[in-house]
C-alpha cells in the first residue's frame, strides 16, 4: 500500500487549502485513515479521522476550521483546512489502518505566515 500526500504550501494566516492523500489502492479496504501533524522536534499529533463508514472525528483545537472527507471513487482523502493559523505550520502525513497495520504517506509541508 503505498500513500501519496499533496496539496501542501505556502499560505497567509486565515486562508485555506486542500491536502489530498491518494492510495495506490481501494481505500475501502482500510478500516480508518487518519491525518497527522508534525513540527520539527516536536511529536506527530492526530488531527483527524475518518471511518471505512465515513465517521469523523477531529482535535478540538481543528474542530470547526478543518474538515476530513473521502472519496471512494478516487481513493483518496482530503483534509481541507480554513482559517488557518501559523500554529498550523508542520509536515501532514496521511495514514491509513487496516486490522493491526498502519500505513504512512510521506507527508507534505504546510507553512502558514502570519
Amino acid at each position: 500500500v503505498q500513500l501519496q500526500a499533496s496539496g501542501g504550501g505556502l499560505v497567509q494566516a486565515g486562508g485555506s487549502l486542500r491536502l489530498s492523500c491518494a492510495a495506490s489502492g481501494s481505500i475501502l479496504a482500510f478500516n480508518f485513515m487518519r491525518w497527522y501533524r508534525q513540527v520539527p522536534g516536536k511529536q506527530r499529533e492526530l488531527v483527524a479521522i475518518i471511518s471505512s463508514s465515513g465517521n469523523t472525528n477531529y482535535v478540538d483545537s481543528m474542530k470547526g476550521r478543518f474538515t476530513i472527507s473521502r472519496d471512494n471513487a478516487k481513493n483518496t482523502v482530503y483534509l481541507q483546512m480554513n482559517s488557518l493559523k501559523p500554529e498550523d505550520t508542520a509536515v501532514y502525513y496521511c495514514n491509513a489502518v487496516k486490522s493491526l497495520h498502519n500505513f504512512w504517506g510521506q507527508g507534505t509541508l504546510v507553512t502558514v505566515s502570519s
